[in-house]
């Protein structure tokens, strides 16, 4: 055995040990591995380099993967995820199943991957995963936490069935290891409860709970509170409340913001209007630092690895030369490939184009009736209603404006660029908030609204009108959240409200019909999220530029 496989056992621990926990060891100014292992639980930036190093530079195949297993350990406890795929996929690469040496490294790959894909919520990934680690797994704790997640997959993609059937399963095994028994006995009773919900998890869930406090378990009481409250929210809103908070108390002294900002979205969802605002101010804090924080790594990692990948590169000058010599024939080759393949299909595009242009067309004059006529009138009307001191001449600068639009409604005219969109979001919200309504408004900054070009600043416009005429019209809700964020390259618009919901029986009318439509044609996708009471809904919008 090479004396670095020494190194693939300990990758396993470090892969199954809670993140919170930190094992400082002296810097050995030693090379390879013993230093980048030194570094591993103290200093992420100068092990990763190290690691870097090692997989760009050895020629010993095991210890490249065992080295890009590292990394993404790394990149993946700074969440970093999409980096840390691509680190795990560059280390299956270098290892063949047929060999026994090659065992522990695939274990533990097949299994990060399976983790990465269940908090990426890729969770049909997360199962093939975790059941092509599985054979290789020998320890029991180890398969006891694999078969745990696997069935957490399982409950996430809604089949409570093999999620149930797998959890008892294992629930005896489970049981010499305190920590493990607990896990699973919560995840069990929340699938149970899930599947049935008249069934009464709370003993189950209150005693891994007692396990998890004399275990000092703090991520585990911290699971536990979160399957209390979710239990406790239909049932009995004041528990559900009092373990959100609960829950929130205990996240200040652990360094997790993903689960703080769960936390809190269950507290705001759960406490009276009066107690929402230091909830708010509290989420957009934590949402803005833990975007910088990830931010920030993403690069990091990246940088570090550009450095390394550069170093070797100046070396090998020649063998870049010819690759890029292989790249220009292999786009000349694809380029004469696309041309013959356009030049055959090209007259049944221009069909196809000219039928499609006819029906955009149509669309568009009905997505004005209804933008320009419907909600132009109907948000004076509401300024009309709730502000008694709305002075006559601005009242008839409206009714004209909307006339002259009315008017024009065929016409295209050139969009107007505006550079103070944040000020637009306010005065329409501003608009819809009344004595009877309050709408609460976070993240909306004029940088997040500079990475969408003016076309889809205008669309959002139309659509968040859309979403607030339809409040107004229809939902009875006295609070309304408005949350905006950018994630990667996308923009994202929650809007949540304590209205009466939608009906089992309902059907799109034109104005949900037509946002749709205008959120699938700028490239974005909308879902109504699952929630006890009122209506939530998520937006997704591709971003255009960097500022």
């Amino acid at each position: 055995m090479r004396a670095y496989q020494i190194y693939l056992p300990i990758l396993l621990v470090c892969l199954f040990a809670c993140k919170n926990t930190t094992v400082l060891s002296p810097p050995l100014r030693v090379s390879g591995f013993d230093y980048a292992d030194s570094l591993f639980r103290s200093n992420n930036d100068s092990a990763f380099y190290y690691f870097a190093e090692i997989a760009s530079n050895s020629n010993d195949s095991l210890k490249k993967a065992t080295a890009y297993s590292f990394m993404a350990i790394l990149q993946a406890r700074e969440g970093d995820y999409y980096g840390g795929q691509e680190s795990l996929l560059n280390s299956m690469s270098l290892l063949d199943e047929r060999k026994e040496d090659d065992r522990y490294c695939l274990q533990s790959n097949y299994y990060q991957l399976g983790d990465i894909s269940l908090q990426l919520k890729n969770y049909k990934d997360a199962i093939y995963y975790f059941d092509k680690a599985l054979p290789y797994l020998s320890d029991t704790n180890f398969r006891l936490i694999a078969l745990n997640s696997k069935a957490l997959a399982f409950q996430k993609i809604g089949d409570y069935k093999s999620a149930d059937s797998l959890y008892n399963s294992i629930i005896d095994l489970a049981k010499a290891n305190p920590k493990e028994y607990a896990r699973v006995l919560s995840n069990s009773a929340r699938t149970k409860w899930l599947q049935q919900p008249s069934y009464n998890a709370a003993p189950d869930l209150l005693r891994a709970l007692s396990i998890r406090d004399s275990l000092k378990d703090q991520m585990g009481m911290n699971a536990s509170y979160s399957h209390l409250a979710d239990y406790y929210t239909a049932k009995n809103p004041d528990s559900g409340l009092l373990y959100a908070q609960r829950r929130l108390s205990l996240l200040k002294s652990l360094k997790s913001p993903d689960d703080e900002l769960e936390a809190l979205d269950k507290v705001i969802e759960l406490s009276p209007p009066e107690d929402l605002r230091p909830y708010f101010s509290s989420y957009q804090a934590i949402d803005d630092s833990l975007q910088t924080a990830r931010n920030k790594a993403k690069n990091q990692f990246a940088l570090i690895r550009y450095e390394t990948e550069k170093s070797k590169a100046d070396n090998l000058e020649l063998v870049r030369d010819n690759v890029q010599l292989q790249l220009i024939i292999g786009l000349v080759i694809s380029v004469a490939v696309i041309g013959f393949i356009y030049n055959r299909k090209r007259r049944q595009k221009i069909q196809a184009a000219a039928d499609i242009a006819i029906r955009d067309n149509q669309l568009k004059t009905s997505q004005k009736v209804h933008d320009v006529v419907a909600n132009g009138l109907y948000r004076i009307m509401t300024e009309v209603e709730h502000n008694e001191a709305l002075e006559k001449e601005i009242l008839l600068d409206k009714i004209d404006n909307l006339y002259k639009q009315s008017r024009d409604i065929s016409y295209e005219h050139p969009q107007a660029i505006n550079h103070d969109f944040e000020q637009v979001v306010s005065s329409l919200t501003d608009s819809y908030r009344n004595g009877n309504t309050n709408i609460y408004v976070t993240g909306n900054n004029q940088q997040l609204w500079d990475y969408l070009s003016t076309t889809k600043r205008n669309q959002v416009e139309k659509i968040l009108e859309e979403l607030l005429v339809n409040m107004k019209k229809h939902s009875q809700a006295t609070n309304v959240g408005l949350r905006f964020e950018r994630q990667e390259n996308h923009l994202l618009i929650y809007y949540v409200d304590n209205g009466v919901g939608l009906p089992a029986d309902f059907k799109q009318g034109n104005g949900l019909h037509n946002t749709g439509t205008r959120i699938k044609t700028i490239g974005g996708e909308y879902t109504f999220e699952p929630t006890t009471k009122g209506l939530k809904i998520r937006i997704s919008i591709p971003s255009d530029q960097t500022p």
